[in-house]
């Protein structure tokens, strides 16, 4: 029996030293003396001069609370099931994590992956809202919920480990 051929997300492109991605797009860093806070206005990512890296980290914080809330609600609405709250935290060895109580807890590094991979971890944890395991079950309902699942899923296998923060901002 064949493999269907899937389409999965590419591999993360090489980036120049001032960019960094951003879901399905890429950010280009400005350095701004005086600036404290990274500011991002369409493809450009204002950063404090120096080591922009603390500013760069809080921003995605901030963006990733409101790309994957938007994302939560949305998945939860059209499963009809519910969660209790959402944190956003940067696991060193976790994307997300659903806790039985609903406590949703997701990775501000996602953002540095492509649109779908956010996509699929959002819909593997509102899958964990109704079976708390990884059975077969489980994996049906992903599959179910998000066709795409093995591509997105094989994607972070493969290419989690580059998703962090290696510019420290243009000078």
């Amino acid at each position: 029996m064949s493999t269907p051929l899937t389409i999965s997300p590419p591999p993360p492109p090489p980036r120049a030293a001032h960019e960094l991605p951003y879901l399905d797009s890429t950010l280009r860093l400005e350095a701004q003396p005086g600036r404290t806070r990274a500011h991002r206005r369409g493809e450009r990512l204002y950063v404090p001069a120096g080591d922009a890296r603390p500013a760069i980290e809080r921003f995605y914080r901030r963006a990733a609370r409101a790309e994957i809330a938007a994302r939560l609600d949305r998945a939860t609405a059209l499963a009809g099931v519910r969660y209790r709250d959402l944190s956003i935290r940067g696991q060193r060895t976790r994307w997300a994590s659903c806790s039985s109580s609903g406590h949703m807890s997701f990775n501000w590094r996602l953002l540095l992956a492509p649109e779908s991979v956010l996509d699929y971890v959002v819909w593997h944890e509102v899958c964990h809202l109704e079976i708390l395991d990884h059975s077969r079950r489980f994996w049906a309902l992903v599959g179910h919920r998000w066709p795409r699942y093995r591509e997105d899923r094989d994607w972070l296998r493969r290419h989690g480990a580059t998703l962090v923060l290696a510019a420290r901002g243009p000078s």
